[in-house]
């Protein structure tokens, strides 16, 4: 099977890296503007407790609606294409990094906030020098988890014309073409897996080294 579905790339280069290529931009795109989106709002919601409650349950539910119905829901507004498809995407990335940018904030030390006030930074250096340092492991676990689910779920971008591997796929479950679907399905797989590392060495790198051992 992966014999012949190494042949069918061979036979049908072009096509193989558009596609390639195309669910590249479709993830990479989504996930920036997420993270884009979901990091400054995951730290002005983290100063209002009402608004901070409010959003981690509304971003829990969220996480519990489909990647198909997400993307299904965009037809009516966007109809069909890569527009919608990255929306959908970026809505299905959003919860993660919102809760867990939340959650980091949330959780730094009263204490460590109120030295380096008391030290003379205004409230945008404690932010950057003090709070997202502290937060980085926690926020980028939250943009590890959305950048895997949005590699893998680009996949059905297919179904509404957004193009990437997807199409490989339902061309191949739609052909009983086990091939063709390998030709889709290996390549996700291998991407998911290199983002999830590519990004756990990124975290890795930009957690301050002190706090690198509960990373």
């Amino acid at each position: 099977m992966i014999g012949a579905a190494v042949a069918l790339v061979v036979a049908r280069p072009g096509e193989f890296l558009d596609a390639l290529l195309t669910h590249i931009e479709l993830s990479a795109a989504a996930l920036a503007a997420a993270i884009a989106l979901a990091v400054p709002a995951g730290i002005w919601l983290s100063r209002r407790a009402g608004a901070t409650l409010l959003a981690v349950n509304g971003a829990n539910v969220a996480k519990t609606v489909p990647s198909l119905a997400v993307l299904a829901l965009m037809l009516p507004i966007l109809g069909t294409g890569f527009l919608p498809a990255v929306v959908a995407l970026i809505l299905l990335a959003l919860p993660p990094i919102l809760i867990n940018t939340i959650t980091a904030i949330v959780r730094v030390d009263d204490e460590v906030v109120g030295a380096a006030r008391a030290m003379g930074m205004t409230r945008r250096q404690t932010v950057r020098r003090i709070e997202l340092p502290l937060a980085v492991p926690v926020v980028f676990a939250g943009i590890r988890t959305a950048a895997v689910e949005v590699v893998a779920s680009a996949t059905l971008a297919s179904f509404i014309g957004g193009g990437g591997l997807g199409d490989f796929i339902t061309a191949g479950i739609a052909l009983s073409d086990m091939p063709e679907l390998l030709v889709g399905a290996l390549p996700v797989a291998l991407l998911t897996v290199v983002t999830e590392l590519g990004f756990a060495t990124l975290q890795r790198g930009l957690t301050p080294r002190g706090l690198r051992a509960g990373a």
